[in-house]
């Protein structure tokens, strides 16, 4: 049985899954190629990320396919309903990457309290006949320590944010519309536990009492940071995007970055990937990464063999 995993896989879910029997193919094949092939090569199981979409055409074309899996959380580039009701099988991973995010989020944190997203830039070109310039325009770092960072959904990432963030001092505050509370367990390298229990608040508390502000959420119609709710967060706040593009108004980011409300911020998605505005990528207050929140080697790892033991279980 052939397996297609067009956007990539790591060689770790290659090994297990050759181990169960399955034949694996890391071909790229356009999208628009990518039914022809499928049928051709006689697939059963679609592996995609976030590049390639699995549309109804897709999946009605393509009746030899048993099974779609998104290596990651979020499923908005598939048609999981209208592929469930023809018989077919979704699979993702959600815990794989949740850690990886979050490292990613507080680096983005880190660098922003710190301006390090700009010295980086500067100290190329300035360093060697402005060194006392630069010091000056960046010495008004912030500390992450003692300062509250509000977590705009509280699923598995939004979780282990939280846990980066106690570690790091901060008080956390979290909104989720599906969850009252939950228990947080920190481990340590000794095999020490810490127990947090975090009881979360409406989303308006969230915004105003947040010193740092990061999303957690999936893709939905409406957006969950707009202009009505930069107004309500502390002026001089610093917001992390890691969650979707299109969860956070871009255009109002921009304003609210330039009246100070918002400090800084940070963008690993964007509404308009794979090419975002201009206005984005040229802007001194963001830090920005091309959305890698996942694109670790160990969450790599992760999602492969979590991905070929899903589908050895429902295949066989």
């Amino acid at each position: 049985m052939k397996v297609l995993a067009n956007d990539g896989i790591s060689q770790s879910g290659i090994d297990a899954l050759t181990k169960g029997g399955y034949e694996v193919i890391t071909t790229t094949v356009a999208q628009e190629q990518l039914i022809n092939y499928i049928n051709e090569k006689d697939i059963a199981v679609l592996l995609v990320r976030s590049a390639t979409t699995v549309r109804q055409d897709l999946i009605d074309a393509c009746p030899g396919l048993k099974i779609i899996g998104r290596g990651g959380v979020g499923m908005d580039n598939i048609d999981v309903e209208y592929a469930r009701e023809k018989g077919l099988s979704v699979i993702n991973t959600p815990a794989a990457s949740s850690h990886s995010v979050a490292e990613l989020v507080f680096g983005h944190l880190y660098g922003l309290s710190r301006f390090l997203h700009n010295s980086n830039r500067d100290m190329p070109l300035e360093g060697d006949n402005n060194f006392k310039g630069l010091k000056k325009a960046y010495a008004k770092g912030t500390e992450l320590k003692g300062k509250t960072l509000g977590v705009l959904g509280f699923g598995r990432i939004g979780q282990a944010t939280a846990k980066v963030a106690l570690g790091a001092g901060m008080k956390v505050i979290a909104f989720d519309p599906f969850l009252e509370k939950t228990d947080l367990e920190l481990e340590f390298f000794d095999g020490q536990k810490v127990s947090f229990e975090i009881k979360t608040i409406s989303k308006e508390e969230v915004l105003k009492q947040s010193d740092f502000i990061t999303l957690h959420v999936p893709a939905q119609k409406d957006y969950v940071i707009d202009e009505a709710e930069f107004n309500m967060m502390k002026d001089g706040v610093i917001i992390a995007n890691a969650a979707r593009g299109g969860v956070l108004n871009e255009v109002a980011l921009v304003k609210a970055i330039e009246s100070g409300k918002v400090a800084r911020a940070a963008l690993d998605v964007f509404e308009k990937e794979p090419k975002p505005e201009m206005q984005l990528l040229m802007n001194p207050a963001l830090s920005l990464t091309p959305h890698t929140g996942a694109a670790t080697n160990e969450a790599q790892d992760r999602i492969g063999t979590e991905l070929a033991s899903q589908i050895i279980n429902i295949l066989g």
